[in-house]
């Protein structure tokens, strides 16, 4: 496995997948893995180079974080360990242990620290934005833990572009520990995240890390139309699956699996490397070791620039407003005085 350094805030370097535990433990109505699968797959992605796990306080109402601590012991330091705030942790979570509010954050990495069996978390993320929590109580929060050696780096899970630019920017200003990263849904099947949010945290030098890159098992061709079998969206009752429910994404998946015969993989492997070839960090979260073999498979997958292109055409949004008008090519003429071919324009995005 190959390594990529995290963003332009930060010097870690991580490997190019990583592994998500939230089928770590049995607590969801049983969709889950025991202990003794979760340690088999958390001991072969570490054999083949894996060094970024990433968990949350609610993952399995904490038996995440429980199964984590244990596999990390005598081995802490192979890795990079990220864990999240904001949603409750079990039925006994109260209104002041949730949301964004500093008092949760404080609440929260306590306890994970704890379940963890660790003094300090390397990535501690706001799992999803509360929406009423100001930004400036949030990164005053995250310094504080920086400064305190509770956590090393912070990040964002779930949160609109604006937010996510307010916050970087307040915490360029006032010195404090910088957004080092975010974390957000993206497939070939939930490209929204690509209109604002990514190229945002592009050009503010963010790494970028990408959850459900199969579209909760829809890109693995399993669950098509009609086909008889395991039904991955009665699964943590749906949440997460991207049904096979539009034209659009019929051909998604078509094309997806006619490129994996081309290439000679499986095309869950093609839809993961699809979103690696975004410059994005997938978060495989297998629930079995055959599972985890297949999504380490990803890394092997070399898709040509034109494979890439196939599979862009098919999964393209329509344009949104702004980007109506400014991809616009009369505008592009008007704004550049007729002379957009003799313009040599920055190659990385510009904040």
């Amino acid at each position: 496995m190959r390594y990529k350094v995290f963003g332009e805030h930060t010097g870690l370097r991580v490997s190019e997948l990583v592994l998500g535990t939230a089928n770590f433990g049995k607590a969801w109505g049983g969709h889950g893995a025991e202990e003794d699968e979760a340690r088999r797959i958390f001991d072969a992605y570490a054999d083949r180079g894996g060094n970024f796990l990433d968990t949350a306080n609610g993952y399995q109402d904490g038996q995440s974080e429980e199964f984590l601590g244990d596999m990390l012991t005598g081995r802490r330091e192979e890795f990079v360990l990220g864990t999240k705030f904001a949603v409750k942790t079990n039925a006994t979570s109260g209104v002041l242990a949730t949301g964004n509010s500093r008092q949760a954050m404080v609440a929260s990495i306590e306890a994970s620290l704890k379940r963890l069996k660790t003094d300090r978390i390397d990535v501690y993320w706001v799992h999803v934005s509360d929406g009423v929590t100001p930004i400036e109580e949030i990164v005053r929060g995250f310094d504080d833990l920086v400064r305190a050696g509770k956590i090393l780096y912070a990040g964002l899970s779930n949160f609109p572009a604006w937010r996510v630019a307010r916050a970087a920017t307040i915490a360029e200003l006032r010195g404090a520990v910088p957004i080092a990263a975010i974390q957000v849904e993206h497939s070939l099947v939930q490209r929204a995240t690509e209109q604002d949010i990514i190229p945002a945290a592009r050009a503010l030098g963010l790494g970028v890390v990408a959850f459900s890159p199969l579209g909760g098992g829809v890109l693995t061709g399993k669950y098509r139309i009609g086909k008889a079998g395991d039904r991955r969206d009665e699964a943590w009752a749906g949440a997460g699956f991207q049904p096979e429910n539009t034209p659009q994404r019929t051909a998604i998946i078509d094309t997806l699996i006619a490129v994996a015969d081309e290439v000679g993989a499986m095309p869950g492997e093609v839809a993961i490397a699809w979103v690696a070839a975004k410059g994005s960090l997938p978060i495989i979260g297998p629930r079995t070791f055959e599972q985890l073999e297949s999504n380490l498979a990803a890394a092997s997958v070399a898709l040509s620039p034109s494979l890439v292109a196939r599979l862009d055409a098919v999964s393209a949004l329509p344009p949104v407003y702004p980007y109506t008008v400014l991809d616009d090519p009369r505008i592009k003429d008007l704004i550049t005085g007729s002379k957009l071919d003799l313009i040599d324009a920055p190659v990385a995005v510009v904040a």
